[in-house]
This record gives C-alpha cells, structure tokens and sequence, in this order.
C-alpha cells in the first residue's frame, strides 16, 4: 500500500484539573498526532510530548526526520505512532479492525484510574471518592518521598480493604528508602509500581526479595531487551506496558506474549492520551494477558473535550472498539481548535 502523505500535528489540550506525579505537574497535555494516507484509506497514531520517558521532548527532530523519509530513524515513541498510523490505514482499507487483528479476546477491558499527588489528604480522599463514585474498578496513588504512607493509610481507613489500590513512585525514590517502602506492605495493595529509577534493575530485584506485595515496572520496561533483564533478576513479578515507551503496538504484543510464556501478568498503562491513542491501547487492552485493569480512563477523566468521540465508562468498563482499523477518528473542528502546527509531507516511503 503507497504511501501517498504524512500529515503532522501538534496538538495541546488543557486537563480539567492539574496533574501532579512525583516528577511533574501537567495541565496542558502536547500530542503529536500522525496521519498517513495512502491510495486506499488514512490511518491515525499519536505520540506524547513532553511527558518523561515514552515521550518526545521536542517535535523538531522528528518533523525533519519524516521529511527524509526512511533514512532518518525516529524515536521510539514517534516511530510507534508513525507505525500504528500505517496499521490503522491498512486494516480500514481491509475492513478489519485493530482488536481482531491483534487477537483481542475481550469487547470491553476494565478500567484503573490514576489519582495525582493532592495538595491535602481531605482532598485526596475527596478525588478517590469521586473516582469510586464514578464506578472505576482501581485506583493508583501517586506517591513520593514524604507523601506515601500517611495518604495511603488514609485512603484504605477510609474506603476500607475491598477497593483495589495499587501506588506508584514514578522512580523518585532509592534503595535507601527500602524501609520506608516495605512499609507500604501493610495495606494489602495490588501492587507497588516503579518505585526506583528506571535503570537500577538491581535495586528493584533487592526490593522485590523484600516485598510481600508484588513490584511492577513501568518505566524500565523501554524494550524487549530490558524486560529479559527484569525477569532475569528478578525486579517484578508485574509489568506495565506501555506501546509509546516500547516503540510501537507489534513490540508492545511482543511484551505482552513473552509475559504470558513466563507467567508474568500484564496491563496496559497510559500517557494522558486523547481518544486515537486510547482507542490503539483498548485493542491492545483486550489481549488475554492483561488481566489487570490498567490506567484507561474515561475521556472525562481528563479532558473537557476529546479530540474523538468520548469513551464514557460502562459498569467500570471501556468498551474495545469494532470499526476498522483503531475505530475512531478525530472531530474535524476539535482537532483544528487545538492544532499548535501543521505540516504534510507528499510521498513518505
């Protein structure tokens, strides 16, 4: 199938509320949007910007390099959205959609939420039971140095031991916070997620001899390569994966299937992404492995308008969808209100 163009956004939609992790505040979340058209259909990818590891700091670098075509290779995150735009143009030209083409067993995927660092514990607890309120079948704290244990103790005094409660350090802390973190232990949570940095494999392992509850990697997870090197040492028993960080949906399956050979479970997080890249990561979502609820959320958990038609929780669930190719398309005049910049390269492989 010719390539005919490839149309380049710059997208920035503003958050409803801030959101605040252990590395970052955001209210206006930058996308890069990536439109392939070819002679039999056009397809969509996204990929971050500005949002930490997965992400692209600057479109500069890969705005020149879709210009020269396929002697200049893209970052990761950006060639990933370049090849699920190719994906989504072939499969609406087939008539199939995402989810069958990638093996999804499931029309629906339960949906997590992620709740930011709040400026109090009263308006924490406020959020979390908003989110509940909602129907959302998990919620992850943020967490970080100074502000772990007294929210936590304080959302499962509230709330009680029945909601599912999982925390993430988004690697802000060390080794030598080992014993402020196995402190965690003691409210029964789904799992503690990232809590060092992405590269100190051999602390997580350390952690993970320590741990009664069971670590997850997020951020060490950049590739095929690094997810050996955990399971080799031992540095989680629970991966989160992430198509934008891994480079693409056909690695991020990849992760998926060799988890599901080791038996280690799987889910699908999130980067803030607009409808295209959450309508990608539902397909995704739906393989038989990920079968923990993963940071999905409605479009209004963050944005007042998406750029497709808003996914809208359903009894704690999203549904998968069943069009061709990823199944959804942006809103002509959202899109064009929050387009920062343009470009179309004529002829691209």
């Amino acid at each position: 199938m010719k390539v005919e163009a490839v149309e380049l956004r710059l997208v920035a939609l503003p958050l409803i509320k801030p959101f605040r992790t252990a590395t970052a505040t955001h209210e206006v979340v930058e996308k890069l949007l990536i439109r392939v058209v070819t002679s039999e259909a056009e397809g969509w990818g996204e990929c971050p910007v500005g949002l930490g590891p997965g992400s692209i700091n600057s479109v500069e670098d890969v705005w020149d390099a879709i210009r020269l075509g396929e002697a200049a290779p893209l970052p990761a995150p950006a060639g990933g959205a370049l090849e699920t735009a190719r994906l989504d143009a072939e499969l609406r030209a087939a008539g199939t959609s995402l989810a069958d083409h990638l093996g999804a067993t499931r029309t629906a995927v339960e949906a997590g939420v992620a709740v930011g660092i709040a400026a109090s514990v009263p308006a924490l607890l406020e959020e979390v039971e908003q989110r509940l309120r909602e129907g959302y079948r998990r919620v992850k704290l943020k967490i970080e140095p100074g502000h772990d244990l007294e929210p936590v103790a304080a959302v499962r005094e509230r709330f009680g031991a029945d909601v599912a409660l999982q925390v993430d350090g988004n690697g802000a802390y060390t080794i030598d916070d080992a014993e402020q973190l196995v402190g965690l232990d003691r409210f029964g949570l789904l799992m503690i997620e990232q809590p060092l940095p992405a590269d100190d494999f051999d602390g997580h392992a350390e952690l993970a001899r320590r741990f009664r509850t069971p670590l997850c990697l997020d951020e060490s997870i950049t590739s095929e390569t690094a997810l050996e090197r955990a399971l080799e040492l031992g540095a989680c028993s629970i991966v989160n994966v992430k198509p934008a960080r891994l480079g693409g949906l056909r690695a991020a399956q990849r992760v998926h299937d060799r988890c599901v050979e080791v038996g280690v479970p799987v889910w699908c997080g999130g980067m803030l992404e607009t409808g295209i890249g959450r309508a990608a990561n539902l397909a995704l979502a739906a393989l038989p492995g990920f079968t923990l609820a993963g940071d999905l959320s409605a479009s209004d958990r963050y944005f007042q308008l998406d750029l497709t038609e808003p996914f809208v929780l359903d009894d704690g669930r999203l549904h998968v969808p069943d069009g061709p190719g990823i199944g959804v398309e942006p809103r002509p005049e959202i899109l064009d209100s929050v387009t920062r910049r343009r470009d179309i390269v004529p002829g691209v492989g």
